[in-house]
């Protein structure tokens, strides 16, 4: 088995606020990858004291620790479970309720002898390639269906944020597990996959520098940082965002790669 990841954070005035692993269970069999994008806040108050490098790491410890050792849990309710331990870690000592409560995408791929089963909410990528090549996408894409000036406000987005006709991220509410794109597909349709935050997906999203199918078949080839590298130069050679519009020069860039 090969496992490849790579994180990069965007700007040296943050930490990085992705969240990356991969774990396998003692028996040899089966595994698990987790891939966190944690959304920045705007500037001002988002009610915790903690910050948002501290959510991804609670959130993203209990979710590698579950998708390890409750196989009897769907991945949703891994999710859940997760959101609800990172909560409970911090409900003394924060708002919870405020929107900007730290928060953040996830990617989560479990697999074992039979199955690969996946989870995807908000706007995090993961590819899954079959045995003949073909490369599918499992997107999230509630994001992208809201209209770019409905977010170009802190306002108008944060009334969006984890609401009907919006889009959901993992935040302090464990219903929103029940929001994320989930499915299965059998072990042996399943040779490799790709985790991206939406960072490292620029290079095909934003950058168009090749279709899905280029960009696991580059990270096979050069591995998951050259793509970051990559990314990093189509974003050096455009800094004011004319030629690509972007919401950010530089943004924290995570690719998980596994082959199975």
């Amino acid at each position: 088995m090969r496992m490849e990841l790579a994180t990069a954070h965007g700007s040296a005035a943050r930490p990085n606020e992705d969240w990356t692993t991969v774990a396998l269970p003692a028996s040899g069999e089966g595994g698990a990858l987790v891939v966190l994008d944690g959304v920045t806040p705007p500037t001002g108050d988002d009610g915790c004291v903690h910050g948002v490098p501290w959510f991804t790491a609670r959130l993203g410890g209990a979710l590698a620790e579950l998708s390890g050792s409750r196989r009897d849990m769907t991945l949703a309710e891994i999710l859940s479970a997760s959101i609800l331990r990172t909560a409970d870690s911090h409900r003394e000592t924060c708002d919870l309720s405020h929107v900007r409560t730290p928060q953040a995408t996830v990617v989560l791929v479990r697999w074992g002898t039979d199955t690969v089963e996946h989870l995807v909410l908000s706007d995090s990528t993961l590819l899954i390639e079959s045995p003949d090549g073909e490369v599918r996408a499992v997107l999230d894409d509630r994001l992208d269906r809201v209209p770019r000036e409905a977010l170009r406000s802190v306002a108008s987005a944060d009334a969006l944020r984890n609401a009907e006709n919006g889009f959901f991220t993992a935040a302090a509410d464990p219903s929103v597990a029940a929001r994320a794109v989930t499915g299965s597909t059998p072990a042996a349709r399943v040779r490799a996959l790709l985790a991206l935050t939406d960072g490292a997906a620029r290079w095909v999203e934003v950058f168009r520098e090749g279709t899905w199918a280029d960009c696991l078949a580059l990270v096979r080839k050069s591995g998951p940082q050259e793509l970051i590298d990559r990314v990093r130069a189509a974003e050096s050679a455009d800094p004011d965002r004319l030629a690509f519009r972007r919401g950010k020069t530089s943004d924290d860039a995570t690719a998980a790669y596994v082959e199975l």
